[in-house]
């Protein structure tokens, strides 16, 4: 029997896949530092998050070689992080 272990944690956004209007996937900064993108979107948490969202230029990747789009601000989102090798990230909530 295998049993996954995952946390709730706060994360902050350093970036998103997709649109600024209508982001994808978020790009969030694990407490560790590492950066992972998240699952996908459901469009309500979508359109929460996207007023919030401040496009930088330019393209960001992951440590997994995943394109993104860099944000500023501090957009803080509640995700459910599991604790195994590779990060799957769930977003909840917005903060």
């Amino acid at each position: 029997m295998k049993i996954r272990h995952a946390d709730t944690i706060e994360a902050t956004v350093a970036g998103y896949t997709g649109t600024a209007r209508q982001p994808r996937a978020l790009a969030i900064r694990l407490p560790d530092g590492r950066i992972a993108l998240s699952q996908r979107l459901s469009t309500a948490l979508a359109t929460r998050i996207a007023p919030r969202l401040l496009p930088q230029p330019g393209r960001a990747y992951t440590q997994g070689g995943n394109a993104y789009t860099p944000a500023s601000g501090e957009v803080i989102v509640e995700v459910v992080a599991a604790t195994t090798r590779h990060a799957v990230v769930t977003v909840v909530r917005l903060r």
